[in-house]
């Protein structure tokens, strides 16, 4: 893959809460650069997504980025409450041992966000742009060499990052957006799937990548009932990928296989509950304040639904990708730690 341009120190700014005039007047602002991109989009969108590039060679995985397991004992999985998405980041990940449990000095990190259309990120579809500050700031704290930002959305990429603020984002604390393109998209067959086989992936992105982030939203999906961690990883797959919306649990629980990913945050702070997964009003959300870090995205998956009020029964996917070994479903047996940034949250 192309060698990418060196990253800048990063920033300290992070945004902070919004007053209700400043919401409105952004909100505004975004929603004239939203439909002046999303024009912009529409007319240049593939609807079928980037296609394989014709080659010979076809992946059974993207990789285990898989963290090394804490001592006998220690916690593996964190429930964080608060309002302040960065704040809830940095005490869940102290309850994990710190950064530097899960990112070395010299690492390459690929973030792995959700931008699925181009909205402005208080509409709840897609990673807040203060999380991912956040977590690629801390990152670089703990020595990675370069953090890098991806995903394949459903509008044109480069509205979806920018309008969302993740690119903005990513820019102040040091990292970079590789945005899809054909050739970074290569055929892979998930040993024993039904459905992944030899289909493009976003494989490019993790040329030299080290360790694997996933930032996901907590929202409800009109054919899964839920999009969560597992679900975030449908932003790696190209071609008409919309033909597994047939067989939505099957296609979750083989994404599980498709790479062991280094840590999970799920944000549950703001909770998508009607009309997910892209929403598109304020009254689609209500506020949670939870946010869990762990691992195994089957375990922040299943503590994910209680906040959309379903159970792990609902969502069929989180059985099968725990019969598949991707994660577990027994949350317990994590030895899940719980922290208050805020002592009247929660």
């Amino acid at each position: 893959m192309k060698e990418h341009e060196p990253m800048v120190e990063p920033t300290a700014a992070r945004p902070g809460p919004l007053s209700r005039r400043d919401f409105l007047r952004r909100l505004a602002g975004a929603g004239a650069a939203a439909v002046a991109v999303t024009g912009l989009g529409l007319s240049l969108r593939d609807p079928a997504g980037p296609a394989a590039v014709e080659q010979t060679r076809i992946l059974s995985t993207l990789g285990d980025f898989a963290a090394p397991a804490p001592g006998a004992g220690k916690p593996r999985l964190a429930e964080v409450h608060g309002t302040d998405r960065a704040a809830m980041f940095a005490a869940g990940l102290a309850a994990l041992g710190g950064m530097a449990a899960f990112v070395a000095k010299g690492d390459t990190v690929l973030v792995k966000v959700n931008a699925v259309i181009a909205a402005p990120a208080v509409l709840g579809a897609t990673t807040s742009p203060e999380l991912l500050s956040a977590v690629a700031s801390a990152c670089r704290q703990a020595g990675a060499s370069r953090v890098l930002v991806t995903d394949n959305p459903i509008n044109n990429p480069e509205s979806c990052f920018e309008v969302t603020g993740l690119a903005d984002a990513a820019k102040a604390a040091g990292a970079r957006i590789i945005v899809p393109r054909p050739a970074l998209f290569t055929p892979l067959t998930l040993p024993g799937g039904r459905l992944l086989r030899d289909w493009p992936v976003l494989a490019g992105a993790f040329e030299g990548v080290t360790k694997v982030i996933s930032l996901a939203v907590v929202k409800d999906h009109a054919r899964a009932g839920a999009s969560m961690t597992l679900k975030n990883f449908y932003g790696l797959l190209g071609g008409r990928r919309n033909i597994f919306h047939q067989d939505i649990n099957g296609i979750i629980a083989e994404l599980g296989g498709l790479m062991r990913p280094t840590l999970c945050v799920l944000d549950g702070t703001q909770v998508m509950m009607t009309n997910g997964p892209t929403g598109g009003s304020l009254s689609d959300l209500r506020e949670a304040g939870v946010m869990y870090l762990s691992g195994d995205p089957v375990a922040t998956d299943v503590l994910g639904a209680g906040l959309l009020g379903r159970t792990p029964a609902d969502l069929p996917y989180l059985g099968l990708a725990a019969a598949a070994g991707v994660g577990t479903a027994d949350v317990a047996s994590l030895n899940p730690v719980t922290v208050n940034t805020e002592p009247a949250a929660g």
